[in-house]
């Protein structure tokens, strides 16, 4: 068993293509088919089904990726270590986000953390929590950013930011009141909210449950991008963060408008795998993330509290309402 068959078991893993794997690596395609084959009859199972549109993990390729994954995680461990840290980053970084903060730090993040750390390669993964959740447990990814996860031993996670939720509604939405609306009243209107399969409702659903009422829910959608789309067009509304619609709410496409008794929050985290060690580019991905979360904050880009370091002091007031200039205060 070599390392370059382990290494290029993984990428095709993740990729699910001998052809894409190739292109990655830049190796010919027929030269990774062989190291696949050659580590199968090596370990005496087949990793992957072949059909003609790619190739298809096995169980038992789902078992043996976990080990791999750690072994090169260990591997590139070793290399730093030996180099010191004045050595050059290199190597690979997978990181999961779920869509609203992919929407925000993507730019940011790759511009930032691509500029100090050429030699490594990024790999972004957008995805909803529970599909993240799976990915960090089966050694896919190596960092995620999550909201409200289960607690578990299999992570260790740091809290990034206690996140303020918005109603979110069409440029020429009226709200009684001069600067917010009741939970009460936001639960009567017409919702375009994700299906309970989305952490985002299931958060929704206890605040409505503490209140004692029930959410109106019109049209279920686990796309944010096409619930933005069916707002502006008056289907009615959504609740979001601030965060991914700031431009829409900026260029009036868009009103946000505060919630309030109760005001619906969720915290986000930074969770790494507890059961394999962290290799340095992933730990230094997640603090960069991290910076770039505060300075969102910090820019009012992002209405929050921070739980980590360089809190805003939140003296700004911040107009989010395009056309109807309503002015947020902490």
């Amino acid at each position: 068993m070599e390392i370059a068959q382990l290494r290029t078991f993984v990428h095709v893993a993740e990729l699910g293509s001998l052809s894409k794997a190739s292109g990655r690596l830049r190796i010919a395609q027929p030269a990774l088919s062989r190291q696949i084959r050659m580590l199968e009859e090596e370990l005496g199972v087949r990793l992957f089904e072949r059909h003609g549109r790619g190739m298809i993990i096995t169980e038992q390729g789902r078992n043996v990726l976990k080990h791999a994954v750690r072994v090169i995680a260990e591997l590139d461990e070793l290399r730093a270590s030996a180099a010191g840290s004045e050595a050059p980053l290199s190597g690979h970084v997978a990181i999961g986000i779920s869509p609203t903060v992919a929407d925000v730090v993507s730019v940011p993040f790759v511009t930032a953390f691509r500029t100090q750390y050429p030699g490594v390669m990024v790999q972004l993964v957008s995805a909803y929590t529970g599909y993240l959740l799976d990915s960090l447990y089966r050694g896919e990814i190596d960092l995620a950013v999550l909201y409200d996860p289960r607690v578990t031993r299999s992570l260790r996670s740091e809290p990034l930011m206690q996140e303020s939720l918005f109603l979110i509604g069409p440029a020429d939405m009226e709200v009684s009141g001069e600067s917010a609306v009741s939970f009460a009243e936001m639960a009567r209107m017409p919702l375009l909210l994700p299906s309970t399969r989305h952490g985002l409702r299931n958060i929704l659903e206890r605040f409505a449950e503490e209140a004692g009422v029930s959410l109106n829910v019109t049209v279920e959608m686990d796309s944010y991008t096409a619930m933005k789309d069916l707002v502006r067009h008056g289907h009615g509304y959504t609740i979001l963060p601030l965060a991914p619609i700031y431009e829409d709410v900026a260029a009036g496409r868009l009103v946000a408008v505060p919630i309030c008794n109760p005001s619906p929050t969720r915290q986000l985290v930074l969770s790494y795998p507890s059961d394999r060690p962290v290799s340095r580019a992933a730990q230094l991905a997640g603090e960069s993330l991290s910076r770039i979360m505060v300075e969102q904050v910090n820019r009012g880009i992002w209405r929050g509290e921070p739980l980590t370091k360089g809190r805003t002091d939140g003296a700004n007031e911040l107009d989010i309402t395009g056309r109807r200039s309503l002015r947020i205060k902490e």
